[in-house]
């Protein structure tokens, strides 16, 4: 189930906040934690088991490490606990891919091909479950005793398939006392609209554009043509991934959670360094602080440090996905983020803040590209060829009369797009109208044009499902 389709909206939520408003607030643990074993079991009910197994062997290593806190054999169940998760985590999502490379050795012939299947959302709560051992084996969290309230914490529906990943410590309090209040829903009613509208409304019409620039032959594609199809997937993968982000927020206020942001306008970045301290801010915080500290962070020699950051950028990119795309990005970004941190910075400082942006987002681009490469091209040489399009080489012509037609065409799309990615629709609402009564009045009629024009997208064109609930 996702939040934008039509048995989610009009089904499922209704029934699953007068369950959770109904009962007392000490049963209300208790019933996120049915609705959400719904929520996951109504796409995948074959891995529930296997969710509900991770949220038992996390429960028990993080009762075992709070009872025997500061022994080495709290360190031993925090090491049992770690290879178990990774190791879940590793045959489901890894084995398809390294099987398929192994045979390629004669040597490894013989092993099977599973076809395994991903479980929705697993790189996702694996993580946020594991985090909980660590922050009590590091004295960060206390030993949650009540198994319900864990297991509300691992399955929260608003997060539970693709984040932001939510660290045990950051909702400790909450799982035991939480404030629910009209101010609160209303909030979250706000931002859960605006997901919804900047998911249904601009990510998903930004998809289909890229699809059909992404479907012209090499032969035909033009420089324009290849730059506006790699603008609409940047604009997507964006708007897409955030808009979950925000709906999972919005949903997480009505129940009473404060999630973090998880996305800080990341496209108006000064910098790559800066571009990946606003993206997907919970996975880049999980790995700073479960990964690259461990290791020795920033305050080790300069070829440690080079050391650190490959292991935490080759990491991210096998997390993001199984294949060799996904190890390319990876070690793509592990590159730019080590040419400015040795040798960049001083000489970027200097430049003024529209060039730094413009050389920001023309790397970060060429990185979708890579990043996309195993899902809408049929080898890496294409996408090799569509990226020698955006430069001119190989193409057909700078722009042809049909490509000028479609960019007149999809110009005010573009420019919508453009400003929904950046803070300025923030800015006008909460600084320069928020207090404002008739604002809002008008906020709430927004919320029910967004939810109607929607849902009549939804009817029209029917599954909308998130980018990010494969990884």
């Amino acid at each position: 189930m996702v939040f934008s389709s039509l048995e989610f909206l009009f089904l499922y939520l209704p029934i699953t906040l007068i369950c959770y408003y109904a009962v007392p607030l000490r049963w209300r643990n208790a019933v996120l934690l049915i609705v959400s074993l719904i929520f996951y079991g109504w796409g995948e009910p074959r891995y529930l088991f296997l969710m509900i197994s991770t949220i038992a062997l996390d429960y028990v290593c993080g009762y075992l490490v709070g009872r025997w806190q500061g022994t080495p054999r709290a360190k031993t169940v925090l090491v049992i606990a770690v290879v178990l998760n990774l190791a879940i985590l590793g045959f489901f999502k890894y084995y398809n891919f390294l099987a398929d490379n192994l045979r390629l050795i004669p040597l490894f012939d013989f092993l099977p091909d599973l076809n395994l299947s991903l479980p929705v959302g697993i790189s996702f709560y694996t993580f946020q479950s594991l985090s909980y051992v660590i922050d009590v084996y590091r004295g960060d969290a206390r030993a949650q005793h009540d198994p319900v309230a864990f297991g509300a914490y691992v399955t929260l529906f608003p997060q539970l398939i693709a984040g932001p990943i939510v660290r045990y410590h950051d909702v400790d309090e909450q799982l035991r006392e939480r404030e629910h209040s009209v101010l609160m829903v209303s909030s979250g009613i706000r931002t859960f609209c605006a997901g919804f509208a900047k998911k249904v409304l601009l990510a998903d019409v930004a998809g289909a554009l890229w699809a059909d620039f992404a479907a012209i032959p090499a032969d035909s594609r033009t420089v324009i043509a290849a730059w506006m199809g790699i603008l609409f997937y940047t604009a997507q993968i964006y708007l897409d991934f955030s808009a979950y982000s925000d709906m999972a927020i919005g949903l997480g206020k009505i129940v009473g959670f404060r999630f973090l942001e998880n996305f800080d306008y990341p496209y108006t970045a000064t910098s790559v360094t800066d571009f990946w301290r606003r993206w997907h801010i919970s996975l880049s915080t999980w790995f700073r602080e479960y990964v690259y500290i461990p290791l020795g962070g920033n305050r080790v020699g300069k070829w440690k440090l080079v050391r650190n950051t490959l292991v935490v950028w080759l990491l991210t990119g096998l997390w993001h996905g199984a294949s060799w795309n996904f190890v390319l990005w990876g070690g793509y970004y592990f590159a730019l983020l080590m040419l400015e941190k040795l040798i960049l910075t001083n000489l970027l400082a200097k430049l003024p803040m529209a060039v730094r942006r413009l050389y920001t987002m023309v790397f970060v681009i060429i990185g979708w590209l890579i990043f996309t490469a195993s899902d809408s091209f049929a080898s890496g040489a294409e996408a090799w060829r569509y990226f020698g399009a955006m430069f001119g080489v190989g193409a057909a012509g700078f722009a042809s009369g049909t490509d000028l037609y479609d960019l007149l065409r999809n110009l005010i799309f573009l420019a919508i797009v453009v400003i929904a990615c950046t803070p300025l629709p923030r800015r006008l609402f909460y600084r320069g109208f928020a207090q404002r009564r008739w604002v809002r009045i008008a906020a709430s009629a927004a919320c029910i044009a967004a939810i109607a024009a929607g849902t009549v997208y939804l009817v029209a064109s029917g599954f909308s499902p998130f980018l990010y609930y494969r990884f």
